[in-house]
C-alpha cells in the first residue's frame, strides 16, 4: 500500500492514473479504427448490390492509385450499377483484401464490405452451381456460366476457405459456413456435369457455358467454344482441394490430367521477333524447340486440336493465320499444366491412395 504526505499528491495521483487509463481506451479504439488506404478506396468502390466492378467508364481500377475530388464522386454516383463481376479477379480480390485489413487492423467496416461481397457471392449463383461472368447485369455473354480466367474458381476458393474455417476466414459464423458448404456442393455437380467428352472420353472443361444447358459456348469473338487448358487446371486444382471426394470427382480428376498429357505440345516454342512494319514493332511466331513442352490454351471439341481465332471469329489451326492484333495481344499457349501434372496430382494421388 503506497501512503501519500499530502491531499494534493493523492490528487495528483490519482489524476496521473486517470490519464494513464484514459490513454490506454484512446489506444484500444485507435487500434480498433486503424485504416488501411486500399480497403478504404475499396469500400468507395463497393456497389449498392455487394459486389465490385472491373472498371469504370472502360478505366481498370488501381487501388493504389489515390482519389480525387471529381473521381470520388463519379464513383459515388454510379454505386448502383449492375456491373458487380467476378472477371479478372474482381470481387474475389476485393474480399480477399478487406479480410485481411480486417484480420489485420480490427476495423469492422472492412470486414461488413466482405461479408456483404460474399452475399453478392451467394445471391448470384445459379440453382445449377455455377455463376456467371457479371451480376446482375446479364448482357451478351455476361450470363454464361464463366470459368474463363478462373472466375468461378476464385470464388470457390474463397468459400471453401470459409467452409474449412481457415486463417482469416475464421471470423465467419456457422451460418455462413453452412451456405458456403451448400453452394460449394452445387458447384461441384456443376462442374462434374459440364466436363467435355469426347468420343466417349472424359477430357476437360470449356471456358464458358450457357446457363441454362450447361453446354459449351464461345464468349467474345477470339474465344470460341472449345476445350480450355488454361482454365481447366484451376478447375482440376480445386477439385483436389475436396476432402474425401467422391468417385465421381476423382474421376473427374484423373480424366482432366491424362487430357493435359495427351495434347502436350512437344518440340515447338513461341519466339518474340522483331519487326519495325508491324504496329509494335514485333511479331509471335511458332518455332521448333526441342527441349519445349507447352500447350495451347484453346482445343478442338471434335478433334482436340489447338485452335485460334480473332475478331473475324474464324477458326484456326495456326497462330500466324489470325489477325495481328490478336496474334500478340492474348496468351495463346502457356504451361498451365504443368506443375499440376508433376507435382500436385502425383501427391493428391498418395493423400487419397489412389
Amino acid at each position: 500500500m503506497i501512503y501519500f504526505k499530502s491531499f494534493s499528491g493523492l490528487c495528483k495521483a490519482k489524476a496521473g492514473a486517470l490519464l494513464v487509463f484514459l490513454s490506454l481506451i484512446f489506444i484500444s479504439d485507435s487500434k480498433a479504427q486503424t485504416i488501411d488506404s486500399i480497403a478504404e478506396r475499396m469500400l468507395i468502390y463497393q456497389r449498392s448490390s455487394g459486389g465490385w466492378p472491373k472498371a469504370i467508364n472502360e478505366k481498370k481500377i488501381i487501388y493504389e492509385n489515390k482519389i480525387s475530388r471529381e473521381q470520388l464522386q463519379q464513383i459515388r454516383s454510379t454505386v448502383n450499377e449492375n456491373d458487380g463481376t467476378f472477371d479478372n479477379k474482381a470481387t474475389s480480390r476485393e474480399i480477399r483484401y478487406l479480410i485481411s485489413a480486417f484480420k489485420l487492423t480490427g476495423n469492422e467496416k472492412y470486414f461488413q464490405a466482405a461479408q456483404k461481397g460474399i452475399d453478392f457471392i451467394f445471391a448470384a449463383q445459379y440453382e445449377n452451381g455455377g455463376w456467371p461472368q457479371y451480376y446482375p447485369d446479364k448482357r451478351l455473354y455476361r450470363a454464361q456460366v464463366t470459368f474463363n480466367d478462373d472466375a468461378m474458381v476464385n470464388i470457390l476458393n474463397i468459400l471453401q476457405d470459409i467452409a474449412e474455417n481457415k486463417g482469416d476466414y475464421s471470423v465467419f459464423e456457422d451460418a455462413y459456413i453452412k451456405k458456403a458448404n451448400a453452394a460449394i456442393s452445387k458447384a461441384l455437380t456443376c462442374i462434374v456435369k459440364s466436363q467435355i467428352t469426347v468420343g466417349g472420353k472424359l477430357t476437360a472443361w470449356g471456358s464458358q457455358y450457357d446457363e441454362k444447358t450447361l453446354t459449351p459456348a464461345k464468349a467474345r469473338a477470339f474465344e470460341p467454344v472449345s476445350i480450355t487448358s488454361s482454365e481447366s487446371v484451376g478447375i482440376a486444382r480445386f477439385l483436389m482441394r475436396i476432402k474425401n471426394p467422391s468417385d465421381e470427382i476423382k474421376t473427374a480428376i484423373i480424366a482432366a490430367v491424362k487430357w493435359f498429357d495427351e495434347v502436350k505440345i512437344v518440340g515447338f516454342n513461341t519466339k518474340r521477333v522483331e519487326d519495325t512494319n508491324l504496329p509494335k514493332g514485333f511479331d509471335l511466331i511458332l518455332v521448333e524447340d526441342p527441349a519445349n513442352v507447352f500447350w495451347a490454351r484453346f482445343y478442338d471439341l471434335k478433334t482436340q486440336e489447338p485452335i485460334f481465332s480473332d475478331r473475324t471469329e474464324i477458326l484456326r489451326k495456326r497462330i500466324s493465320e489470325i489477325e495481328y492484333e490478336r496474334r500478340v495481344g492474348y496468351s495463346w499457349y502457356g504451361i498451365w499444366p504443368e506443375k499440376l501434372i508433376t507435382k500436385e496430382f502425383p501427391n493428391w494421388r498418395r493423400l487419397n491412395n489412389i
